[in-house]
């Protein structure tokens, strides 16, 4: 673990301000703010409210490779970089959630603490068995659930210990999480057949912190290869979809309307309610973006 104050930021990172749309959205629900670019593989954003900017990690090589070569950059919420690698010696970073003053991210087989008053790695828990570690969420009294892909589970830490929380095929693939009072809701990838590729599209999912039952959100159908999940605080939700490029807004019935055709690589992004404001990671495309949501 390293701390890289960079002078050459601005330059090696550039800033697009967009007055066109470069990509296709429902203008009466989001605007384009900006695009900031040069990012390596950026995979989830998270926006930390005490100091008024956003971390984001990315994968920078191989998002199942032990090399070394992670880091997690601070942006601000206007789109200028303010330290490309503020933490590195990571692996392949992906989900993140905040607790108090400490960052969490998945990291293949660990989940990794970083101190954010000081920059400092304080923790990494390793996940037995792990496969592909991918999103994170943190509850109030600190409880934190990693999902892992591969492996149809979800992980618990508590006290510094990891369980398996829940283990099951219904979860289908499980990505993104999101945890919402007495609920998980899950934004599944669906049914896993060749590497990523999908027999069966996923779709959001309800999952009881009391009792673990796994309920759909809609009828169960297709919807995509779900990744970040956010709520909307009117009982809905905006969902990206990694492969194909999409920003859907779902509603608690589970109706689906997509409100951005993207990139394939929409990954893990960040709504913040307050502000109105939307940030996409486009992993493939090395870029993050900005929109505003018009109500």
């Amino acid at each position: 673990m390293s701390i890289n104050n960079s002078k050459n930021i601005i330059n090696s990172l550039c800033l697009y301000l967009i007055l066109g749309n470069s990509v296709n959205a429902d203008a009466n629900n989001l605007t384009l703010n900006w695009e900031l670019e040069n990012f390596s593989s950026p995979e989830s954003v998270i926006y930390d409210k005490k100091l008024n900017h956003l971390y984001v990690s990315n994968i920078n090589g191989s998002g199942i490779e032990k090399d070394g070569n992670g880091f997690i950059s601070i942006v601000s919420l206007d789109g200028k970089i303010i330290q490309e690698k503020w933490v590195t010696g990571l692996n392949a970073p992906k989900g993140l959630a905040l607790h108090g003053r400490t960052l969490y991210t998945a990291d293949i087989d660990e989940l990794v603490a970083i101190d954010i008053n000081s920059g400092r790695i304080t923790n990494k828990f390793k996940v037995n068995d792990a496969k592909f570690l991918n999103d994170v969420t943190v509850s109030e009294n600190g409880d934190v659930y990693v999902s892992d892909m591969m492996l149809n589970r979800i992980h618990l830490l508590t006290e510094d210990s990891f369980t398996i929380w829940l283990e099951d095929k219904k979860l289908e693939s499980p990505n993104g999480l999101l945890l919402l009072e007495d609920d998980i809701i899950l934004g599944s990838w669906g049914k896993m057949t060749d590497g990523f590729a999908t027999k069966v599209a996923g779709h959001l999912k309800r999952i009881s912190i009391k009792d673990k039952t796994i309920q759909s959100i809609g009828d169960g159908s297709a919807v995509g290869n779900l990744d970040g999940v956010e709520g909307d605080n009117n009982g809905g939700f905006y969902v990206t979809d990694w492969m194909n490029g999409k920003l859907f807004h779902i509603k608690h019935t589970g109706e689906v309307k997509t409100l951005l055709d993207l990139p394939q690589g929409s990954a893990d992004h960040e709504y913040i309610l307050e502000k109105n404001l939307i940030f996409i990671p486009l992993m493939k495309n090395n870029k993050l973006l900005s929109y505003t949501v018009n109500h």
